[in-house]
């Protein structure tokens, strides 16, 4: 096992500026990094805090009783997420998806989620508003979300085993309450729910089956992440990432899968449908997906933005500088001001981190100290 180590800069805190241009920006709703990569999704972390302590995100060694969390008057207001949000749609996002930490801990989350619904892309369509969530929450919340016209949901779900995933949890959370919030959501009428697993070889790749069997059949699509060497507090180690493949034969030694296409461009996961007697891809029964960040990278068609809680845009999951849009909102710049200075920041955009770990020695990987994943969202 890797050592953890804690950080001892608070990379919160450091953030390069975004400039007001000159003259300011009329967006086309098509906006292209160095890479030829559309600006389509925007992730919003909406706070830094969250209840669980996983290993692989908020290991309890470093966010213990003694972190200092970000004041409430540092983060971003509903109304100036909003704002923002409405200048990336004229930019040519289409989904906006809200994280955090546990994004529920963020009171009256679906006030917010109704100003995001009432939005228009550039197109004049209402944006794809999703949510990533650890489902502790989920059951109280759902029908409040649903009614505010959330879209989808995400839940993080690492093991259906209730004493491993008390220990992955680290704060003793039953699992039975994580599948209550799911039924609930489900009962109240989300539909195309996906459940993210983890997978740490060693810690609980002995969930795989249990889960698939679990979701099969049930309208949940239960997507495989592979343990990303995300941030620096999660004492990562390629001995515990176990490769998508072999997730995928483990899978395959029960249930016959089949190929899918890509539900849309940019997609982080690769689709596989549970075949039915015949060999062919039987919807009643669902799919799988899997996440391979580590071994088969995705970034050639990445066209996500995260929006740190305190305003800072970053291009990537695995950077480790962002730029301050705080500063420029609450200086009075105008949405033209604002669309002028997102622009240009993503137009020079060349990040695929992951695309080049492989064939970059270790010390060139990824200069500086990468942003923690429970700051950006995933």
């Amino acid at each position: 096992m890797a050592v953890r180590v804690i950080p001892l800069v608070d990379q919160r805190t450091a953030a390069l500026t975004a400039a007001v241009p000159q003259l300011p920006t009329s967006p086309s709703g098509h906006l292209l990094d160095q890479l030829g990569r559309p600006l389509r999704d925007l992730r919003i972390s909406v706070t830094d805090r969250c209840n669980f302590r996983c290993q692989y995100c908020m290991p309890k060694e470093v966010f213990d009783k003694n972190y200092t969390y970000l004041p409430h008057s540092a983060l971003l207001s509903f109304e100036e997420i909003t704002r923002l949000a409405r200048v990336f749609l004229a930019h040519g996002v289409q989904k906006i998806r809200l994280t955090g930490g546990e994004p529920l801990l963020r009171k009256n989350l679906e006030a917010l989620v109704e100003q995001l619904a009432a939005l228009r892309t550039a197109a004049g369509l209402a944006p794809d508003v999703t949510l990533t969530t650890n489902a502790s929450l989920l059951a109280r919340k759902a029908r409040a979300l649903k009614d505010a016209g959330l879209n989808r949901l995400t839940v993080s779900l690492d093991a259906l085993d209730d004493a491993v995933f008390r220990r992955m949890n680290d704060v003793d959370f039953a699992v039975t309450d994580v599948l209550k919030g799911i039924e609930t959501a489900q009962a109240v009428g989300f539909g195309r729910i996906k459940v993210n697993m983890v997978v740490q070889r060693g810690t609980n790749d002995d969930q795989i089956l249990p889960m698939a069997r679990f979701f099969r059949g049930t309208g949940v699509t239960l997507r495989f992440i592979e343990y990303m060497d995300v941030g620096a507090t999660n004492g990562w180690c390629m001995d515990e990432v176990l490769p998508s493949a072999r997730v995928r034969e483990r899978l395959q030694a029960e249930f016959p899968l089949v190929a899918l296409a890509p539900g849309s461009t940019g997609e982080t996961a690769a689709r596989w449908g549970y075949a039915n007697a015949q060999g062919e891809y039987d919807p009643a029964l669902g799919e799988v997906g899997f996440i391979s960040s580590v071994t088969e990278a995705f970034c050639g068609d990445c066209n996500r933005a995260r929006l740190s809680t305190e305003g800072k845009l970053y291009l990537c999951l695995f950077a480790s500088q962002g730029w301050d849009l705080r500063s420029l909102l609450r200086a009075g710049a105008s949405d033209a001001e604002l669309a002028g200075a997102i622009a240009p920041l993503w137009q020079q955009r060349s990040d695929q981190y992951s695309q080049l770990r492989s064939s970059l020695p270790p010390s060139s990987a990824s200069p500086g100290r990468r942003i923690e994943m429970s700051y950006i969202g995933g």
